[in-house]
């Protein structure tokens, strides 16, 4: 990282517009040689982090961090409080008490500590007893930290650290609470016989309809699918609803980087019960783009957006209503989803593999749905937790 390490550091809270640039620019500067890391688009960054942009910010509270050392910034984290996740039940993973903190960037090791004894203090004036982290800055944005799999660049809206920032947080009294895994599949050639025989069954079964959406009601297929997601989510660990402003914010998010032909919604005798999101890699365009659109990266990203060719698609949300859960039928629409998403991704899009992630470790009917398509765990992200005492 760096050998500037003389003098104190120095922890300041965000105040202005000037601190909130240098909060930003600060992982560009300290990731920029590493290979793997890939510039999020700097507008992206900042509205994740502007309450009256970001809905998160009617639930919930944050305050960022700048570490100086000789005048030099060297480090920055967040420290938030969200009230949906303090009304969740604690043996779900969030509940009463737990406070967060994430964007996590630092120099040096004594750096990172300090600013992690600091949103610790920030948590405790809040009443906190637990911190939770990273999260960045909900758990629907970018949770945990890389621990496995730094070769390989991330996909869109995967988060991506420094490998030295595990030995950081754990010297600094974090134990691991929960790892989510991300999966590697190859796509071209098709799924193994077992998961053909499924989709063969379900396709003569005249009460499933698994249909494409239709993006000229975007807002409404939108808020279809997270409702279903917070349904099919609820019980999971770490889970907090999305408010219908937060469903809205996404829908608009996403618009630009959908294609109705890689979302399938599952119905059952009529009633939409599962769905599947696929979106193509933005990140192999974003790689050399250094997070800013002008001047003619704009030009670049709607020609790309026009027919994406992509060939590793990322899969970040999927999910069953609950009342469907750990019954065949959940396992036969989820197979069918996968399937016909896998056919168009690869005639349509020159798509070779896909990349399915974040899963929990403990979500057993997803990592079977996994192991049945032959993927396997490419990346491993971790939460951590600590006692605030």
């Amino acid at each position: 990282m760096s050998a500037h390490n003389e003098g104190p550091i120095t922890i300041h809270p965000v105040k202005d517009k000037g601190d909130l640039r240098e909060f930003v620019e600060l992982a560009y500067r300290l990731n920029r040689g590493d290979p793997a890391w890939v510039p999020p688009l700097k507008g992206e960054v900042y509205g994740l982090l502007t309450p009256g942009k970001n809905p998160w910010f009617e639930h919930g509270k944050a305050q960022f961090f700048l570490a100086r050392r000789d005048g030099r910034t060297i480090g920055r984290i967040s420290a938030h409080i969200d009230s949906l996740a303090l009304a969740q039940p604690a043996e779900q993973g969030m509940g009463p008490g737990t406070g967060n903190w994430g964007l996590l960037e630092a120099e040096d090791e004594a750096c990172a500590q300090a600013l992690l004894a600091t949103a610790e203090d920030w948590l405790r004036t809040q009443g906190m007893h637990r911190s939770l982290g990273p999260l960045s800055i909900s758990i629907w944005d970018e949770p945990g930290l890389l621990i496995e799999g730094f070769d390989e660049r991330p996909t869109v809206m995967m988060g991506h650290n420094s490998p030295l920032y595990r030995g950081w947080i754990e010297g600094a009294g974090y134990q691991p609470v929960k790892q989510l895994f991300n999966y590697d599949v190859a796509i071209a050639d098709g799924f193994p016989p077992l998961v053909n025989r499924i989709v063969a069954a379900g396709e003569k079964n005249a009460r499933i309809r698994i249909r494409k959406v239709n993006k000229r009601h975007f807002a409404a297929e939108a808020a279809l699918i997270m409702g279903l997601l917070n349904d099919a989510w609820s019980d999971n660990w770490g889970f907090v609803p999305l408010t219908d402003s937060e469903i809205a914010y996404v829908g608009k998010k996403l618009k630009d980087i959908v294609f109705e032909d890689l979302i399938r919604v599952a119905e059952v005798d009529g009633e939409p019960v599962a769905f599947m999101i696929v979106l193509p890699n933005i990140n192999q365009l974003l790689i050399d783009m250094d997070g800013s659109l002008l001047p003619f990266n704009w030009a670049r990203l709607l020609w790309w957006l026009r027919k994406p060719q992509s060939d590793i698609l990322r899969v970040p949300l999927m999910g069953v209503a609950k009342k469907l859960q750990n019954s065949r039928m959940a396992s036969t629409l989820a197979f069918m989803m996968i399937e016909y998403i896998r056919r168009d991704a690869v005639r349509d899009y020159g798509t070779q593999r896909g990349d399915i992630g974040w899963v929990l470790d403990d979500n057993q009917g997803m990592n079977a749905v996994a192991d049945a398509i032959e993927a396997k765990v490419n990346r491993v992200y971790q939460i951590y937790d600590k006692a605030l005492v």
